[in-house]
């Protein structure tokens, strides 16, 4: 069974920083390519950052290109969202998600992780 494990989130000042983790377990972590997606409050969900199906470059969502930082550690079945310059308008609840390479129609979730950027 896949488990995707988020930890990080929080509050944060508008201008400042924060890192998300992402732990991965139950899954051959090199069978899998990783994304971030976020939902905003009345809002649906949305893409934010994340590796193509095998590898090359990390695609990013226009709103957050400069600002965020998608990574991932093979030695660790861990992937990292750092998140800079922090604005309001990223307060949301941000989460993980898992595809299989050889079958992206298998996706898994991680739990959620609140963000909120608040003076």
């Amino acid at each position: 069974q896949v488990q995707l494990v988020e930890s990080g989130g929080g509050l944060a000042q508008p201008g400042g920083s924060l890192r998300l983790s992402c732990a991965v377990s139950g899954f051959t972590f090199s069978n899998l390519y990783m994304m971030w997606y976020r939902q905003a409050p009345g809002k649906e969900r949305e893409f934010v950052a994340g590796e193509l199906r095998f590898g090359g470059s990390t695609n990013y969502a226009d709103s957050v290109k400069g600002r965020f930082t998608f990574s991932r550690d093979n030695a660790k079945n861990t992937v990292y969202l750092q998140m800079n310059s922090l604005k309001p308008e990223d307060t949301a609840v941000y989460y993980c998600n898992a595809r299989d390479r050889r079958a992206p129609t298998n996706a898994y979730w991680g739990q959620g992780s609140q963000v909120t950027v608040s003076s």
